[in-house]
């Protein structure tokens, strides 16, 4: 099975005439020259010339370690899908879709998903099957839209709603980037600023306290103990933060941590309504897209479950799944979960009694997509007074627990 995975992998370089006439040249993965020849004459090629592609061992273990360490990034998967989707609606048969996408892709990644694809194709795979044969590129989300499509003969227009989903996360996610970059540049100051002070101000007045010989209030101490913790006994505190860190990987990385983390972020001050409304234009979105396919309710919920990238509110998505089994509508079981805002509910609801769900659907999920802009545009002036206030808090800690026990010192003199 392994010298068959070789031999089909093996990289030959050609040289063949086209329909037109025209010499072309390019690159072929096949078992043998001889298959490779066949293989482009199936193509409408007359081959020329098919030989192996010569490497020395430098240049082999330099492309497997740009293959290896070279990453599918948001934009660069955009760019993949607006590509195919062009190819698609001019009509191109498939194996002649994929050598142009394989020509045009620059990630070494997506050329060899794009080489695989060309192949599996080749031998009678269905297009969704064979996105869902690379899970590490393309999502399930990406996969069932293209299943989607593909059954509801419908491709072009639910590609077209991929690439919008597509680009609004990245949108989504740039905008956050952009807009925690102030607060966090606060933060990592206010972080270096506080361990200067331990590491350096702190001792002198330690000693000077100790040769006092006074009380020392609840602040000093404190501020001598995380001195100590920190500075002092480094070592310890350096591997019980490294385990720490470890061990809340590995709990994250459970159903229960996973859970519990995303329900954290739902709850927290600012970024929980980022996540809420955002994850609710997602639901709406993929919903509507779904229903106009002609994908099942019941069907689209399990998608969704898988996709939408809060494990909190799939378990409502899974509970939800039971009660319309048993016959529920789909506005009625929503009413009573946990997540789901009256505007999504009622909006449901008066599109199953209207008949026109995928529209309200639509609006809806274009509603909250506006507000999650419009949130995310305002997080940086919401964010920096909170961050602020624990500026003031964490000096006027350091300043009383400097201070308090001077004073007792001037008392005392």
């Amino acid at each position: 099975m392994v010298n068959a995975y070789k031999k089909v992998t093996m990289e030959l370089t050609y040289t063949a005439i086209n329909e037109n006439g025209d010499t072309v040249t390019g690159d072929i993965q096949a078992p043998s020259p001889e298959e490779a020849m066949e293989m482009l004459a199936a193509k409408g090629l007359i081959p020329t010339r098919v030989q192996a592609v010569k490497r020395s061992g430098l240049d082999s273990i330099n492309s497997r370690l740009n293959f290896l360490l070279a990453k599918v990034k948001l934009p660069e998967l955009i760019m993949f899908t607006k590509q195919f989707r062009t190819l698609f609606k001019a009509g191109l048969a498939m194996n002649r879709l994929w050598d142009v996408m394989e020509e045009q892709t620059d990630n070494p990644r997506l050329k060899e998903v794009s080489r695989k694809m060309a192949r599996d194709i080749d031998s009678g795979i269905g297009l969704s099957e064979t996105f869902k044969k690379h899970p590490r590129i393309f999502s399930p989300l990406y996969c069932s839209m293209i299943q989607a499509g593909e059954n509801s003969g419908r491709l072009p227009e639910v590609m077209d709603r991929l690439i919008y989903l597509l680009q609004h996360e990245h949108k989504v996610k740039s905008d956050i980037r952009k807009a925690m970059q102030y607060p966090i540049m606060v933060l990592i100051t206010l972080i270096g600023a506080f361990l200067f002070l331990l590491a350096f101000v702190v001792p002198q007045f330690v000693s000077v306290f100790e040769e006092a010989g006074i009380d020392l209030p609840l602040p000093t101490r404190v501020l001598i103990i995380l001195h100590q913790t920190l500075i002092v006994y480094w070592p310890v505190s350096l591997l019980s933060f490294l385990a720490l860190f470890i061990s809340l990987r590995l709990y994250l990385k459970t159903n229960h941590g996973q859970y519990h983390k995303d329900l954290l972020l739902l709850n927290l001050p600012v970024l929980g309504e980022v996540y809420s409304k955002g994850a609710m234009a997602r639901f709406t979105s993929i919903f509507a897209i779904f229903q106009a396919s002609g994908v099942s309710t019941l069907n689209t919920l399990s998608i969704i479950s898988e996709t939408i990238g809060n494990a909190a509110i799939s378990r409502e998505f899974d509970r939800l799944q039971n009660q319309l089994k048993e016959g529920r509508g789909i506005a009625g079981p929503l009413k009573n979960a946990k997540f789901f805002p009256p505007m999504v509910v009622n909006m449901v609801a008066i599109g199953e009694e209207s008949g026109n769900l995928d529209e309200m659907l639509y609006e809806t999920s274009v509603h909250y997509d506006d507000e999650v802009t419009y949130i995310v545009g305002r997080l940086s002036e919401t964010i920096t007074p909170i961050l602020t206030v624990i500026l003031a808090v964490a000096v006027g800690f350091i300043v009383l627990a400097i201070f308090l026990p001077m004073w007792s010192m001037v008392d005392m003199v």
